[in-house]
């Protein structure tokens, strides 16, 4: 069965890639984000790989416009059969004490309440349709096991991810929902570039880092996308092999 995927954050990085791979294995998709025009290219982009893709702009930290991106995904093609939680953000790097409330609101927004209000969308959605059950990937991140220096709103917004995988892959057992997450480690994107000038490490020193192309992180969503209801990653980590993480601190 062609598999109905919504992808969050959808317009660029890691949700551009990972909707244009699931394109190439034929599915539908439903492509969210706050970017019309980023959107709407990455449809294109889409049905040239082969998809059929539609483009809604949705801010996921709001409840209406996510109620309003399941109704349209289901208006247009009967089902959701995989969620994947992309969507998300970071804030300036700055000690903990010194982040400005705006921003640790924002990142928490974008972070937590809008992977969590997307879920619940799911939820309603998978237990009901008929064959019941679907699939939630969520993108965690390495700093969901150690944390980067100045970096406190996004690691603690990602923790939190780790606790709605769980929660969702204990509650989706009885309505045949699998729930995992991929943390990622250095992909190369617009928001990475960074890294491979310098970034600063828990020592103090600022030191450049590894990365590793994004499709590499687009094939292995779909790898966990592509088995069966009864079987379930439920935590991937993929990273760059050098950088430094094991030993990280």
């Amino acid at each position: 069965m062609t598999q109905v995927v919504i992808v969050t954050g959808a317009g660029s990085g890691i949700g551009r890639a990972t909707a244009i791979a699931f394109a190439r294995r034929g599915a539908k998709l439903v492509l969210a984000g706050r970017r019309a025009s980023s959107l709407n290219d990455a449809a294109r982009a889409c049905e040239d790989a082969g998809g059929d893709a539609m483009a809604k702009t949705c801010d996921v930290g709001e409840l209406a416009q996510v109620k309003s991106l399941f109704d349209a995904a289901v208006s247009r093609f009967g089902r959701v059969d995989v969620l994947f939680n992309n969507a998300g953000g970071g804030a300036m790097p700055a000690p903990l004490e010194d982040v400005p409330f705006e921003s640790w609101a924002g990142v928490l927004a974008a972070n937590v309440t809008g992977p969590f209000l997307c879920t619940q969308a799911a939820f309603r959605v998978m237990k009901a349709q008929d064959p019941r059950g679907g699939r939630i990937i969520n993108n965690g991140s390495i700093s969901a096991h150690a944390p980067r220096p100045y970096s406190a709103p996004y690691t603690i917004t990602k923790h939190a991810m780790t606790g709605l995988t769980r929660s969702s892959a204990l509650e989706g057992r009885r309505y045949d929902i699998a729930c995992g997450q991929i943390d990622i480690g250095n992909a190369h994107t617009d928001m990475t570039k960074r890294l491979t000038e310098g970034a600063l490490q828990a020592n103090g020193q600022v030191a450049p880092e590894p990365v590793i192309d994004v499709s590499h992180i687009a094939d292995a969503v779909v790898s966990m996308a592509s088995l069966p209801l009864d079987a379930n990653v439920l935590f991937m980590t993929i990273m760059a092999t050098k950088m430094p993480f094991v030993g990280r601190g």
